[in-house]
Order: structure tokens, then C-alpha cells, then sequence
């Protein structure tokens, strides 16, 4: 997966369920010029799963503020993505999520990415692609290992401050810190300041 990162998203056309519950064949390279987090989960009808494609839903605004779409992956159908999104959440299902929820059946997408669990089901990768349709960061959870979904927006902050400040983010950096010169004498101004 980590080789991923600075190369070409892989492109794919699948089925998805779109935020109007209408089935529509999508193009990641349909994208370009918006930044996207493509998320893999494992299965629909899950665990972990909901509190995540919930926690995504409840910050997609923020997401869209930045111009980023956010996909969502499975190797489910997108009938069954449809049938989960229209199962309340109270009885197991994840509601009417405004985002894109993708059907890769096929697997093909998972292994593209390098996501694929035992020719089986995706682990929880996450995928930041900028508006060039390059992957800028890459991160995998294993099945029980749920994501952060502000650590997501942290870092696509963190890309957008860099491109449009040419300065690097220090660990830990959120949207509103200084950032640093790319420079041995920016690095150790910036430590000197946060010793």
C-alpha cells in the first residue's frame, strides 16, 4: 500500500450507491481538480463499520468545505449498500449517508490499492488523493481497528497548507499552527520556537 503513495491514484468505474439512493456507475477520474478520501471497509451489515461511514457522514460538510469528496468502498453490491443505508440505524443499518458508497464486487478496486485481506474482504485503508489524482497519504487498519476521521481532515489540511504555503508540517501540526521552511535553518528555528 505505502507504494502507493506519490504515484497515480489506480482509476476504476464501479456501481455506487449515490447520496439520492439512485445506482450510478462512477469514475474516480471524474475527480480530478477535488481532493478525495477513498476509504475501504470490510463488509456491510457489520461492526465497526457503520460507526465509521457514520462518523465520515457527520463530518462530510467539513470534507465538502475543502473541496474533497469522500468515497466509500466495499466488496459488497451496491444492493446491499442500498439495502444498509435504508435499514435504520437503530436496527443495524447506517442511514441515508450523503456520500458515495461503491460496489467492488469484483475485489479488483481492493487489490488495486492493496487492500485486499485474503483474496477475502478490504482492511480499513484510507487513500487522500489531491486534485492531480495523486496519492498523498495512505493509512490501513486492520478488521477491528476503527479510524480517526479527524486525523483524515488533519491531514488534508496539512496538504493544503503545504501546497499553498510551500512550508512542511511538524508532527503533530494542526490547521492553524505555523508551519516549517523545508530548510536544515527552518528546522531548527521551528525547534528552537517549540522547545
Amino acid at each position: 500500500m505505502s507504494m502507493l503513495v506519490t504515484k497515480e491514484a489506480p482509476d476504476f468505474a464501479a456501481q455506487a450507491v449515490m447520496p439520492d439512493n439512485t445506482f450510478a456507475e462512477l469514475k474516480l477520474s471524474l475527480y480530478r481538480g477535488k481532493y478525495v478520501v477513498l476509504f475501504f471497509y470490510p463488509l456491510d451489515f457489520t461492526f465497526v463499520c457503520p460507526s465509521e461511514i457514520i462518523a465520515f457522514d457527520k463530518k462530510l460538510d467539513v470534507f465538502k468545505e475543502k473541496n474533497c469528496e469522500v468515497i466509500g468502498v466495499s466488496v459488497d453490491s451496491h444492493f446491499s449498500h442500498w439495502a444498509w443505508k435504508n435499514t435504520p440505524v437503530e436496527k443495524g443499518g447506517i442511514g441515508n449517508v450523503q456520500y458515495p458508497l461503491m460496489a467492488d464486487i469484483t475485489k479488483n478496486i481492493a487489490r488495486d490499492y492493496g487492500v485486499l485481506l485474503d483474496d477475502s474482504v478490504a482492511l480499513r485503508g484510507l487513500f487522500l488523493i489531491d486534485k492531480d489524482g495523486v496519492i498523498r497519504h495512505a493509512v490501513i487498519n486492520d478488521l477491528p481497528l476503527g479510524r480517526n476521521v479527524d486525523e483524515a481532515l488533519r491531514m488534508l489540511d496539512a496538504l493544503q497548507f503545504s501546497e499553498k504555503h510551500g512550508e512542511v508540517c511538524p508532527a503533530n501540526w494542526h490547521a492553524g499552527d505555523e508551519g516549517m521552511k523545508p530548510s536544515a535553518d527552518g528546522v531548527a528555528s521551528y525547534l528552537a520556537k517549540h522547545k
